[in-house]
């Protein structure tokens, strides 16, 4: 057990060691690359329907129909 405490520690302290001497990150070289948004190669094929890339609106639903409650005093 004691080996096991002293071999996480050594192990530990190497990685200490090791972040301290990485050189921070550095500003890009490169210029962004611009992604294009992916096509459905199924849909493209005409084999599935193409599915719009933002949902529709969801439909407003109406509120339900409750039956009317009468006074029961007045129905005996």
């Amino acid at each position: 057990m004691l080996l096991l405490v002293g071999l996480a520690n050594f192990i530990q302290d190497r990685a200490r060691v090791s972040d301290e001497q990485v050189v921070p990150q550095t500003a890009s070289t490169s210029e962004p690359v611009v992604t294009q948004p992916q096509r459905d190669p199924l849909a493209d094929a005409g084999l599935v329907p193409d599915i719009p890339s933002e949902p529709a609106s969801a439909p407003v639903q109406q509120p339900a129909i409750l039956p009317e409650q009468g006074d029961a005093a007045q129905n005996p």
